[in-house]
């Protein structure tokens, strides 16, 4: 019964998306997946918390998270979004089989924050029953100003 009520509300869904062509309206098969407790799997993360150390303001650094699949249905990252505007998340598009691994990536520009120790999350959606809301974080220092070249005589 519960597989015919999925199918129903995923024929139902698709045919509203189709009707409205709004981009923004998109609906990916992980969306259904994410939402169905009987595709729910297990994800490890083998980087949640990392520190990038000390930069100076003016760089960026690109703070990678890998996680594994460690269930037995596809793992879907469904919503991967920065937590604020000096970092652009990107991730493991499509399904990641049951063994496989994937990342989160966050390019962080220091440009657009304050000197002294950052704390900063990414959140993460994924088709898990363990709190389907993962957030991972990154800190590290960022010192001064990026020193100008000198030009020589």
């Amino acid at each position: 019964m519960k597989r015919i009520a999925s199918m129903a509300i995923l024929l139902l869904s698709l045919h509203l998306v189709a009707c409205d062509q709004k981009p923004e309206n998109k609906v990916t098969i992980g969306d259904f997946t994410a939402a169905d407790s009987a595709n729910f799997t297990q994800v490890q993360w083998l980087d949640s918390a990392v520190n990038f150390g000390t930069m100076q303001m003016g760089e960026t650094k690109t703070i990678t998270f890998r996680m594994k699949n460690i269930g037995n249905k596809p793992l879907f990252l469904t919503n991967v979004k920065a937590g604020c505007g000096c970092t652009v998340a990107d991730f493991t598009k499509g399904a990641i089989a049951p063994g496989g691994e994937g990342m989160v990536t966050g390019e962080f520009d220091s440009n657009k924050s304050q000197t002294g120790e950052v704390h900063k999350s990414i959140f993460v959606t994924t088709n898990t029953p363990n709190g389907m809301n993962q957030t991972l974080v990154f800190t590290g220092k960022i010192e001064g100003h990026k020193a100008l070249p000198v030009e020589k005589k």
